[in-house]
């Protein structure tokens, strides 16, 4: 049985709207403890972030947990975060150790009118980089939306370098990288790729945004977003777009976040740090110790007792 599926696909035109900078939130799905998804606790999520200003969301990524749930369920999920997003841009994650998987979330993608796609390297196994860029080059052929690559090496044991990220430029439509985890240097040599290739630089740095756009990155998308994309919008408008205004007070009180935050493991931090701001996160969608429920406690209440210092009201 072939990998995958040679019918062409036959959608209605549609003008390249993937974002080419600002700030996407990289959307948390809140879930009851069976696992379905919390409808109106998103609406109410996805309405506050438009209202914040954020320019766009990454939806079923990390901070999605896409991995904890089967293709089905992520089309399922897809489909609602479509329809409750808009009309705000949505590039959708199509992450899959198998390429069938990865083409067939692309392909729902694209019917329900995302803006773009993301893929990071296939996870567990080792992959060499020729492999990876071939990998990538069947799904942007079989998907045919503007691309992000979305480097975490950390999640996923495979790093893409910057080698493969210049070939898979010239040879499909790369709209962005994402760079994720602690390679913060890699930022340089990605933003001058980037500008030499056509395509934005994003970072998955939330605490070091003014950093970020000094090195010349376009844009953010991160877990953070989710919580305080007041702090990170201001941010980018002072730092990107030149903006009148002092960074270092929202600057600040991202470092401060993120060092109450970092106590827990990612990404049950971020379900902490929305539960802080005022909203229902839902269940774990793994087990979670007691000593961890414990930690969450006292980081949800740590962050509210920052919030109301700050100033920042509950959503």
């Amino acid at each position: 049985m072939p990998l995958l599926d040679p019918a062409p696909l036959s959608p209605p035109p549609r003008s390249d709207t993937a974002p080419r900078s600002g700030v996407l939130a990289a959307l948390w799905l809140p879930a009851d403890s069976q696992g379905r998804l919390l409808r109106p606790q998103l609406a109410r999520h996805l309405g506050w972030l438009r209202r914040q200003g954020v320019h766009g969301i990454l939806a079923l990524g990390s901070t999605g947990e896409f991995v904890r749930m089967s293709l089905a369920e992520r089309e399922a999920m897809l489909a609602v975060v479509m329809e409750l997003a808009a009309p705000l841009p949505v590039v959708v994650n199509i992450t899959s150790i198998r390429l069938d998987e990865v083409v067939a979330l692309g392909r729902a993608a694209r019917r329900f009118g995302a803006a773009g796609v993301a893929i990071m390297p296939p996870y567990f196994y080792p992959v060499s980089q020729a492999d990876m860029l071939e990998f990538f080059l069947r799904a942007a052929e079989a998907v045919d939306l503007p691309f992000y690559l979305y480097n975490f090496p950390e999640l996923t044991g495979n790093r893409i370098d910057l080698e493969t990220a210049a070939a898979f430029s010239e040879g499909a439509a790369m709209a962005g990288i994402k760079q994720s985890g602690g390679e913060f240097g890699y930022h340089h040599d990605l933003v001058r790729l980037g500008d030499e290739k056509g395509f934005s630089v994003f970072s998955g740095s939330d605490t070091r945004l003014p950093e970020v756009f000094a090195i010349g990155a376009k844009g953010a998308i991160g877990g953070l977003a989710n919580i305080v994309p007041d702090l990170m919008v201001s941010l980018h408008a002072i730092c990107r777009l030149g903006r009148p205004g002092d960074p270092s007070v929202a600057a600040g009180r991202m470092q401060a976040l993120g060092r109450v935050i970092d106590r827990m493991k990612f990404p049950l931090n971020v379900a902490a740090g929305l539960e802080a701001r005022g909203f229902e996160p839902g269940a774990p969608k793994t087990v979670v110790s007691e000593t961890s429920r414990a930690l969450y406690a006292s980081i949800v209440q740590e962050l509210r007792e920052l919030f109301d210092a700050w100033g920042l009201p509950r959503a």
